[in-house]
């Protein structure tokens, strides 16, 4: 099912029994109105065109509800960051700079999802379906960050890649927040947020002794191993 912002209002209502769907799509819509926070469970059933009583038969409460919106979300962003990241081709740097685009490009174009993935307040931890998508997702840069770590010169210390990815995913997600989504506050930028970020990560990149030239790479580079951990939260 293809869950965006801007499906039509009269394809959410609950039609042939497929009333879960329509509970999770009157949530996202709500979400991009009000905020995660901003709705109810009874908010959600109305939008759905549902009894109150109703959405207690697919959720417990609205915590799952948001929780499920968020493993969706976290699924799409997975795919998006993979695509973009393409084991690294053309090469590291390359590859790296269109992974931040692709997450910016998310945070901008799916709001409700983004905001339910990290605003929500959902436990992911307590959550092994939303914990196992969000890992997935966080593994795509904790691969590029592994495949970063290895491009240090002769004589440069190699940093801990987890510690790279967490620094890196923290400047993607300050970006997004504050300048990648469109808010109407947002204070205006002399570049695009694309643009500050990379501005960020190669600067980021240089202050760790790392060449940022794009040049072919050996050949026997091998791809990061599996991710072990939750977001932000190294074993």
């Amino acid at each position: 099912m293809n869950w965006r912002k801007d499906q039509r209002r009269g394809e959410r209502g609950y039609h042939h029994g497929n009333l879960k769907e329509a509970l999770l799509q009157a949530a996202l819509d709500l979400i991009s109105q009000k905020g995660p926070a901003g709705f109810t469970f009874a908010d959600a059933a109305r939008m759905a065109g549902v009894s109150p009583a109703a959405p207690y038969r697919h959720f417990r409460d609205r915590d799952e509800l948001l929780s499920s919106i968020a493993q969706r979300g976290f699924e799409q962003f997975e795919q998006l960051l993979t695509a973009a990241w393409d084991d690294g081709r053309p090469d590291t740097i390359t590859a790296f700079e269109r992974v931040g685009k692709a997450y910016l490009a998310f945070a901008r174009e799916e709001p409700a999802f983004y905001s339910a993935m990290f605003e929500s307040g959902v436990p992911v931890e307590t959550t092994p379906a939303l914990m196992a998508a969000s890992e997935r997702a966080f593994a795509v840069i904790r691969a590029a960050a592994e495949r970063l770590a290895a491009l240090a010169p002769p004589g440069v210390p190699r940093p801990p890649a987890m510690m790279m990815a967490l620094h890196i995913w923290a400047m993607s997600h300050g970006v997004a927040s504050l300048f990648g989504r469109g808010d109407a506050a947002r204070r205006k930028l002399p570049m695009t947020p694309e643009e500050l970020l990379e501005a960020e990560v190669l600067i980021y990149l240089r202050g760790l002794g790392f060449p940022t030239e794009r040049k072919p790479e050996p050949a026997e580079e091998k791809p990061a191993g599996q991710y072990s951990g939750p977001w932000g939260k190294p074993k």
